[in-house]
């Protein structure tokens, strides 16, 4: 198995043999780990940053990208992504997910031969091979490389290691993107995304640092941390919360007492 830190040499190694690398950087935990490995392995004419564009990707997400591509020196190229207009995503089947990546890894692909960088590559760890994942199909069916997988690094040993390498995102939430508020055969639509990114500011301007606003067409499913479920009971802010969602467009407002857990959608 090997140490975190015998894990990151292994890591150091793979980059080394990669020659140059186009990282699909989102500024999660994952990508802005690689992207620093790469970047302290390779320097930066070897490594670029692309970070696509898109409804479903919320604007407080890539203002964080490009601030952290920027601390980390990188050169950051966006990419505009049009997901929704592809059938087999806005319809959302069960691998949207699948119809998603192979959208941004196509375009990635060309971006990777236009420029000259050998290899695409994304965050997937070992921690992305429990679960339903119909986007690692489409990594394997366009070549894009998983440096992390490939050293056996695991989230736990990810962010280890971004802490000691000074990365703000050691600690950072786990983000998916907002098409994974909808349960599968809902439509999503520009203004389905809309509505659910400025509920889930809302929650974060409240002070909450772990949340999920499901999407049941007119009603709203909260989901929150254990640890932060009882706050929603505070009369002055549930009557806000309330007030603030149904503004944005819905009638009902629930809150989820399982509280937030990774692919709730895959229970319905």
């Amino acid at each position: 198995m090997g140490s975190p830190q015998d894990k990151y040499t292994k890591l150091q190694e793979i980059l080394r043999d990669m020659g140059s690398i186009l990282v699909a950087f989102s500024g999660g935990v994952d990508s802005t780990f690689l992207l620093k490995a790469a970047m302290d392995t390779l320097g930066s004419e070897r490594v670029l940053a692309v970070t696509a564009t898109s409804p479903t990707y919320p604007e407080s997400e890539l203002s964080e990208a490009k601030r952290l591509a920027a601390t980390i020196g990188a050169t950051q190229l966006l990419v505009e992504s049009n997901e929704l207009e592809i059938p087999g995503f806005s319809h959302n089947p069960k691998d949207r997910c699948y119809h998603c990546k192979s959208e941004l890894f196509r375009i990635c692909g060309d971006k990777a031969r236009e420029l000259g960088f050998a290899c695409v590559a994304d965050g997937s760890n070992t921690d992305d091979l429990g679960d339903y994942r119909p986007g690692r199909v489409a990594a394997c069916e366009l070549k894009v490389r998983s440096p992390l997988l490939e050293a056996e690094l695991s989230k736990g040993e990810i962010r280890e290691l971004s802490r000691g390498l000074g990365l703000p995102t050691w600690d950072k939430q786990a983000y998916a993107c907002l098409a994974s508020r909808f349960p599968y055969g809902t439509e999503i639509t520009g203004e389905r995304l809309n509505q659910v990114e400025r509920c889930e500011e809302f929650l974060k301007g409240e002070g909450f640092r772990v949340y999920r606003v499901r999407f049941h067409l007119e009603s709203a499913r909260i989901e929150l941390s254990e640890a932060e479920l009882g706050r929603m009971l505070e009369p002055a802010l549930r009557q806000r919360t309330l007030d603030f969602f149904r503004q944005a467009g819905f009638t009902y407002v629930s809150l989820d007492l399982k509280g937030y857990r990774t692919g709730s959608m895959n229970e319905v």
